[in-house]
């Protein structure tokens, strides 16, 4: 491995773009943020130093033996995250990036491509909700951040246009200074904009930030590199891994997930895990998996006996095996998911992806049944695997070190087939720190939390144990929550000294109820007792309601709501009491 001379962004960038360089499926994806391009710019144009590069030339001859990527560069947060793969021929010698390659990606996304993110508060099945933007340099005033010098902004055209004609700023887009070929042209543009007629120290600052850009990219060979030709797939990946497993540089699950690229066989490792990371999400109402779950589950449901991430645990056995079993693990992780969705939970209630480990290995170990999440044969089973992930989730036995949840409760799982062992489960973690039993302070602790919290819907899901949640339900308010503000409260007769009392109470979880959507919408902000009255006429079909919810059988006039809340609370005990002690 040698040094090389340096080489300008310039020369780096048009080989990237003649894909030339390209990213051998060890490296993983592109990470960077619009904030972290933004500030390579300015580092570049402060000529700070940017690191050194690592580079590995591969013979023709082994270029097909491989895979390889190209650089991403339209680059979109939720419909392009993927590089594309790269068309080998063969028939050339190709240099691949082994170190360096979200820097890179990031210089070519800037001065080729676009960064097209998720703009808050607003819905990601929007369209509009991931707006192209490039990237692009004031011209006229420096950065008014503490760190950075130069005001470099991912832009839309809009933002663009409205600016220049507020006057606000100039923005140039940083993508055209590839275009200009010496310095006499840059002078040219700036007397054709104006830039050097808007006042002494504007048109200094334009000519200064032009200049300082074009020599930054096109001139100066800041790209300094060692070139590796190895050409055995062992010492690269040493090399790859030694220069890539320190600080925050790779997290292992890309490290494994590289491994495992170089040594599966049949199958195309990453192509394989990220297409299924974004399958598994977009069940039900969508999760939250990553490629970590996907790669921990592998070494629980192959049986080894070691499954922590570590480089040890993914040698070319450990590989081998996981591509044999991929599509049964598959299978068992889908059908673990969809269960979980068919019990109502998603990204904002599944608190631990974890807890679908043991729940897929079970299912794996009784042959994957197809049929499980629907037949009515299944649904004693059901039950069981729904209490179950409730107790984890509600106990958070997955936090800290989850691997001594998951090695007993695999053993556990192994040697009870037939049915689902909750009640094993149960009486081997009792006493201990991962218990999945409840004291009766826990029980009241469960009554604390909030609209909104994540833990909310596990606590009600305990309640409602016959619901069928393929359902839509929302989590109402009972009380509605429009109510509860002061001068409503005086008006309903509420005393002064209780008014605060009832506005911190209206968001708890025990003015909270499970409905079903369109009931939901018809009561809207009704008063409750005026809406129950209204909704259900037949007094025992009121009363089946009252029970179902909890609902006490007291004044359900906003003024009792303190009575209301005492005795509801008083109902969830003696319900969670029963549940969790059986």
């Amino acid at each position: 491995m040698s040094f090389q001379t340096p080489l300008t962004i310039k020369e780096v960038i048009g080989n990237v773009h003649r894909k030339k360089y390209i990213l051998p499926a060890i490296q993983r994806e592109f990470v960077w943020s619009t904030d972290q391009v933004e500030r390579l710019f300015d580092s570049l144009m402060q000529g700070y130093p940017v690191g050194s590069f690592l580079f590995w030339y591969v013979n023709k001859e082994k270029s097909k033996t491989f895979q390889f990527y190209e650089f991403i560069r339209e680059y979109h947060e939720k419909d392009n995250r993927h590089n594309p793969i790269a068309d080998i021929s063969g028939e050339e010698d190709i240099i691949a990036i082994l170190d360096g390659q979200q820097r890179l990606t990031s210089m070519y996304i800037g001065l080729k491509g676009s960064y097209a993110y998720k703009l808050p508060r607003m819905r990601s099945n929007n369209p509009l909700a991931y707006p192209k933007q490039k990237l692009y340099v004031d011209l006229l005033a420096p950065s008014e951040e503490f760190d950075t010098i130069y005001d470099f902004r991912f832009l839309t055209q809009e933002d663009v246009d409205y600016d220049h004609a507020n006057n606000n700023a100039y923005w140039f887009k940083v993508s055209e200074i590839l275009d200009f070929n010496d310095h006499f042209e840059l002078n040219q543009y700036l007397i054709e904009k104006g830039l050097n007629s808007l006042g002494k120290d504007k048109a200094l600052f334009a000519n200064q930030t032009l200049f300082k850009l074009y020599k930054a990219i096109n001139e100066t060979p800041s790209i300094n590199y060692f070139l590796e030709k190895e050409q055995k797939l062992d010492k690269v990946l040493n090399i790859f891994i030694r220069v890539n497993s320190g600080g925050t540089a790779l997290s292992y699950s890309d490290l494994l997930l590289s491994i495992a690229t170089a040594q599966w066989k049949d199958k195309d490792a990453r192509k394989e895990i990220t297409e299924f990371v974004d399958e598994i999400n977009q069940i039900g109402d969508g999760f939250n998996f990553n490629k970590d779950f996907v790669l921990k589950s592998c070494l629980v449901l192959c049986d080894f006996s070691d499954i922590a991430f570590k480089v040890d645990n993914f040698g070319t056995e450990t590989m081998q095996k996981i591509e044999k079993d991929w599509d049964d693990v598959k299978k068992a992780i889908r059908l673990a998911i969809s269960l979980v969705s068919n019990f109502g939970f998603n990204q904002e209630t599944l608190t631990s992806n974890n807890a679908i480990i043991p729940i897929a290995y079970y299912l794996l170990k009784r042959g994957l049944p197809a049929n499980y999440v629907q037949s009515s044969s299944y649904e004693s089973d059901r039950q069981m695997v729904h209490k179950w992930l409730i107790l984890a989730l509600l106990k958070r036995v997955f936090s800290g070190q989850p691997d001594n949840v998951l090695r007993p409760l695999r053993k556990i799982i192994m040697n009870n087939q037939d049915n689902f062992p909750l009640g094993t489960i149960i009486e081997e973690f009792k006493g201990g720190t991962k218990s999945f039993t409840f004291t009766d302070d826990e029980i009241s602790n469960l009554l604390t939390y909030q609209y909104g919290q994540k833990h909310t819907f596990s606590v009600l899901a305990l309640l409602y144990p016959t619901l069928d949640f393929r359902n839509k339900f929302h989590l109402d308010h009972i009380f509605a929550k429009s109510l509860f503000i002061k001068k409503n409260l005086s008006k309903l007769g509420v005393p002064d000294d209780k008014q605060d009392t009832f506005i911190n109470e209206c968001n708890g979880i025990i003015n909270l109820q499970l409905l079903e959507g369109v009931p939901n919408q018809q009561k809207s902000n009704m008063n409750f007792d005026e809406w129950i009255v209204k909704t259900y006429p037949d007094q025992s079909k009121r009363k089946d309601y009252m029970d179902k919810h909890y609902i006490p059988n007291i004044d359900l006039n906003v003024s009792s709501f303190d009575d209301f809340i005492e005795q509801r609370r008083q109902l969830f005990i003696n319900q969670l009491t029963y549940i969790l002690t059986v």
